[in-house]
């Protein structure tokens, strides 16, 4: 398990050196740069805000858990919903991600913090729908979109003037 810090740490289990933010150990820096070296592409892993769980999280000994792949995520929107999302299609289930993300912001300006995870979780799984009905698996996109860093400066950490994207 990679375990990502946002304080820009992070840690491979059984292993101290840094690892990007797609579980990638990095290696050495030389004269060229950061390199780094793929142990699973598309590893599970999970960031945190610091070392002690945050105030809303299951405790350690529950039985559910928050660790969920981007694969895992597809694959579960996938089985609960395919065939009604296939025949709503991509126009249809492209309105419902909008009001989704709607909702997210209503959240985000006055709910709580129950409000908030609900509606996340809701953006997070209409977008997966709109990916399973494309036919993208959003594993691929991350890596190919964000896998070697910043797409505008090639940094892990963005260096890219505050005043344009990202």
């Amino acid at each position: 398990m990679t375990q990502i810090l946002l304080d820009g740490t992070a840690s491979v289990q059984g292993d101290d050196r840094p690892v990007d933010c797609l579980g990638n150990l990095q290696a050495r820096r030389g004269v060229d740069g950061v390199g780094f070296i793929p142990t699973n592409l598309f590893a599970e892993f999970s960031v945190v805000t610091s070392h002690e769980p945050p105030p809303h999280s299951p405790s350690p000994d529950s039985t559910t858990t928050a660790d969920v792949s981007l694969d895992d995520l597809q694959t579960l929107i996938r089985r609960m919903y395919f065939e009604k999302d296939q025949a709503r299609g991509i126009e249809g289930t492209f309105m419902w991600f909008m009001e989704e993300v709607g909702e997210l912001s209503a959240a985000l300006r006055s709910g709580t913090h129950q409000e908030r995870l609900g509606e996340f979780a809701d953006v997070l799984a209409w977008l997966t729908t709109l990916a399973n009905v494309a036919g993208v698996r959003l594993s691929d996109a991350v890596a190919f979109k964000y896998g070697a860093g910043c797409p505008g400066c090639g940094q892990f950490a963005c260096q890219c003037a505050m005043s344009g994207k990202p």
